[in-house]
């Protein structure tokens, strides 16, 4: 309680009393408090070595990578392929390593193993014959085209960096360079088997056991037949449906695990609407992809196919025309170039030893030009299809 001094008696004050009446006021207390308080916080922040301000940071989480496994050679149901988890994995002697493959995209890098493609056939994908086993569309119109193709990640699909695709014939024949091809080229090369090796539906299994997807190259009438033979049972222009329709089984029947058909020569057959529209339907009934490559200058098979509503791709270019070292990167060079101006392309060529060495060499650079190779069933999905 304050106190009217005129009316008290004169007295000395104690300690206390004279320090209360000196007392700051409160606004002096406010201020000085809170300058106090700046300087504290100017300090904390000059000493602390990761202060809040700064430079954003970004952390992006990396979903872990999924590997599909090879769990058999027997014959196995393609809607087993949906729990492979239960799976398990069996090696061959001569397996190829699993490695690990890169995929550059706009928002990161996708990581994902070497895929182990299943092996073939499966069992509700095939149709019993007199020449054996043909693909057909199984229940749930689930198509070879379809279950037998390498897995695309959806951010590779959905880039728009340059993407190549790359088609390597005549496996199967020579099995050494074939082994080769498995072993030492980049899963997402493709393969195309040709209908005329020994032990075709092991040299795919392998193939497929190392992550390549595969193609049946089907023999066609060129220009200057019989001279210039593909080989038995080629698919003949004036030949009736009848007896190229059996032809074309044959060819089906002597392996399985394939996406579709690639064109081996072809140059009259390719041209002749009549010998090729049965061709055509035959591969719509049963969910198969067509591939044509750059070794036939005119044809009408895009035509046919759309008409008989196949998916359908062409080649453009043939890397290996000319079979060397400087030839081959050439045309790779070319291919690149399409694919920039494009946003795809694709270059066919064949198993031959100096083929391979410059694929394999040639693929080792691609992501740092910005380059994704994809198998060739990715050009017939998602942005490109």
């Amino acid at each position: 309680m304050s106190r009217d001094e005129l009316r008290q008696p004169l007295k000395k004050r104690t300690a206390g009393e004279r320090l209360w009446a000196r007392r700051p006021s409160l606004l002096f207390a406010t201020s000085f408090l809170a300058t106090a308080g700046f300087v504290g916080l100017g300090i904390w922040t000059v000493a602390t070595p990761y202060p809040f301000a700064g430079e954003p940071i970004v952390i992006a989480a990396i979903p872990a990578a999924e590997e599909i496994k090879t769990a058999t050679t027997e014959e196995v149901t393609s809607a087993e392929l949906e729990t492979p988890a239960a799976e398990e994995d069996v090696e061959a002697k001569d397996e190829a390593p699993v490695q690990s493959e890169v995929y550059q995209t706009e928002v990161g890098i996708e990581v994902a193993p070497r895929q182990r493609l299943r092996s073939a056939p499966m069992a509700d994908l095939i149709e019993t014959s007199s020449l054996g086993n043909l693909p057909r569309i199984g229940p749930g119109n689930r198509k070879p085209s379809e279950v037998y193709a390498r897995l695309t990640p959806m951010g590779v699909l959905h880039s728009s960096r340059p993407k190549i695709a790359i088609l390597l014939g005549g496996m199967g024949l020579n099995p050494k360079l074939t082994q080769r091809a498995t072993r030492d080229l980049p899963g997402d090369v493709t393969f195309a088997f040709a209908p005329y090796g020994d032990n075709l539906q092991e040299q795919v299994n392998k193939a497929r056991s190392g992550g390549h997807e595969v193609l049946l190259q089907l023999p066609m009438e060129p220009m200057g037949f019989p001279a210039n033979n593909p080989g038995p049972k080629t698919l003949l222009s004036d030949a009736d449906d009848v007896t190229n329709i059996e032809a074309l089984h044959w060819h089906m029947s002597r392996f399985a695990g394939y996406t579709g058909i690639t064109n081996y020569m072809g140059g009259k057959l390719l041209n002749s609407p009549k010998a090729l529209k049965p061709v055509m339907q035959e591969l719509k009934k049963r969910g198969l992809i067509y591939l044509e490559d750059a070794s036939t200058a005119v044809t009408i098979s895009e035509d046919v196919a759309q008409k008989a509503n196949v998916p359908h791709r062409s080649s453009e270019i043939v890397i290996d025309s000319v079979p060397t070292p400087e030839g081959i990167a050439t045309a790779l060079e070319l291919l690149e170039a399409e694919a920039k101006a494009n946003g795809f392309a694709v270059g066919t060529g064949s198993g031959l030893e100096v083929t391979q060495e410059a694929v394999e060499e040639w693929a080792k650079g691609l992501r740092e030009k910005g380059i994704i190779l994809v198998p060739v069933s990715a050009l017939y999905k998602g942005r490109l299809g």
